[in-house]
């Protein structure tokens, strides 16, 4: 029996996943886990078990039988050597701020918490490196080393939520992706545990590193099917001492889509720029309750874009650069924050929209991303196909590295247009996504819901070489099993 959507049963014989047999977790085994961890598993807990049945992808829901909240990394190994014997499955959860399911405990089992491994473990200011436990909340990261001067950029929306673990496990992006990188780019080694409980560092805290198979290269991305993220080297940056930032507004989509690419042909290289259309605007005002632009809005798209640096002369002579290419390109009002408080309202409204769109409705969003020139003719297609089959489509995303969210809402469509119509509208949106180069997720990853299109991207040969890479790693499959493939 294959099954692609069923909660786990802790009564039932057995549960099959993948062409794998899991057992579950009966009262013997349950007693014998309580004797092992009487402190950190949780079985009886309704609420606690709802809590780790999901994250923020959709609606979806999925009972682990227990969590697992472990302290320490000796704790973690003896679960995993412990669940590996006994073939029940694992799923590591950070903050379950996912938006493709990766955190959701699809197979039952137990559903392991990070959220008490959070510890900086070191900061080595003259190396420009922090160790940290999978655990710690991503924004603390920029809030302690501020004051050394030091800076990690590859921070999400989510970063005042998500942990670190998460990232690393998804190689997240981020709105200053297009200059810093992902943060695949800042991680220089990880502490994982295996899924037969062995304890390794995947690589070396240096810059450079061509010992083997890039392991923490492998490791980063791989959305917890391969192995246990426990500790993460990150690579730090100095920090930009002046910012700039700009809210532009267009009457039409496709110029400020271009507009993107003329910014980077005329030499600049932005912290940032986002693009969000008037939907996604007016979406995040109302969840503020505060437009602190200040302005009607009226316009077709807007870009948020941030310039940062050391010296304040610089920045200012490639504002006015920015400002005479915005201006080819039909811009309306262009609003400058000159001050900190101005620059994080704005940030505020854009990193709101995500969340925002969410409570709104029940919605699927689809992480596209294309070479950067062509997300004009991407953004079009979209709002086309949604008019075309009277579904609501809200865009916003990391414009400078060809970053789309694409929402679509709920709202009042149908359950057969919803299960069964739209899924086959997502397969058209992305075979026109990989017909202008591009992809199917930039950052949020595979997952449970997207696993179903990964064949439009990538070949058989392709997958199967993924799923021996899996096999390698974990036999048995009880590492976050029935995702990605």
């Amino acid at each position: 029996m294959n099954t692609t959507s069923v909660n786990f049963i802790r009564n039932q014989p057995y549960f099959i996943n993948m062409n794998r047999t899991y057992q579950p977790l009966t009262a013997n085994l349950l007693a014998e886990l309580a004797h092992l961890f009487p402190q950190t598993l949780i079985w009886e807990d309704k609420e606690l078990l709802f809590n780790h049945s999901h994250d923020e992808t959709e609606n979806l829901s999925y009972l682990p039988a227990a969590v697992f909240i472990p302290k320490t990394t000796t704790e973690l190994q003896t679960l995993v050597k412990w669940a590996a014997k006994n073939k029940i499955p694992l799923t590591t959860q950070g903050a379950r701020t996912g938006l493709a399911g990766g955190a959701l405990p699809v197979a039952g089992g137990i559903a392991v918490s990070m959220e008490k491994m959070n510890s900086i473990i070191a900061i080595d200011a003259d190396n420009f490196q922090i160790t940290v436990e999978a655990g710690l909340i991503t924004g603390e990261i920029n809030r302690v080393i501020k004051d050394l001067g030091l800076f990690y950029p590859a921070e999400t929306s989510s970063k005042d939520s998500s942990f670190i673990g998460g990232n690393v496990a998804t190689n997240a992006g981020g709105a200053r992706a297009v200059k810093y990188g992902v943060t695949r780019d800042y991680v220089l080694n990880l502490e994982v545990i295996l899924p037969n409980g062995e304890l390794i560092w995947t690589g070396a805290n240096t810059l450079k590193n061509s010992t083997g198979y890039n392991l923490t290269q492998l490791i980063a991305g791989s959305e917890g099917t391969l192995a246990i993220i426990t500790k993460a080297v990150l690579k730090l940056v100095a920090l930009p001492t002046h910012r700039l930032v700009l809210w532009a507004e267009f009457d039409d989509i496709l110029e400020a889509g271009k507009a993107v690419t003329s910014v980077f042909k005329g030499g600049l290289l932005p912290a940032a720029i986002e693009f969000m259309e008037r939907e996604a605007v007016e979406v995040g005002v109302a969840y503020l309750n505060h437009n602190p632009t200040g302005k009607k809005l009226d316009k077709t798209a807007y870009l948020l874009i941030e310039l940062d640096g050391n010296q304040p002369e610089v920045l200012q002579k490639d504002a006015e650069t920015l400002f005479e290419i915005l201006q080819q390109h039909q811009v309306g009002e262009i609003l400058y924050a000159d001050n900190a408080q101005q620059q994080e309202e704005l940030w505020k409204l854009r990193r709101c929209i995500g969340h925002a769109v969410k409570i709104s409705s029940i919605y699927k969003e689809e992480d596209t991303v294309v070479p950067r020139a062509q997300l004009p003719a991407l953004i079009v297609f979209i709002k086309n196909l949604a008019q075309q089959h009277n579904f609501k489509a809200i865009c916003y995303g990391h414009a400078g590295d060809g970053n789309l969210h694409v929402n679509i809402l709920r709202g009042n469509l149908s359950q057969t247009f919803w299960e069964e119509e739209l899924p086959q509208l997502i397969s058209v949106l992305f075979e026109y996504v990989k017909q202008l180069g591009g992809t199917i997720s930039g950052e949020h990853g595979i997952g449970w819901v997207q696993k179903k299109y990964l064949s439009i991207v990538c070949s058989p040969a392709h997958i199967e070489l993924l799923k021996m890479v899996k096999k390698a790693f974990d036999p048995e499959g009880i590492l976050n099993p029935n995702k990605i493939f």
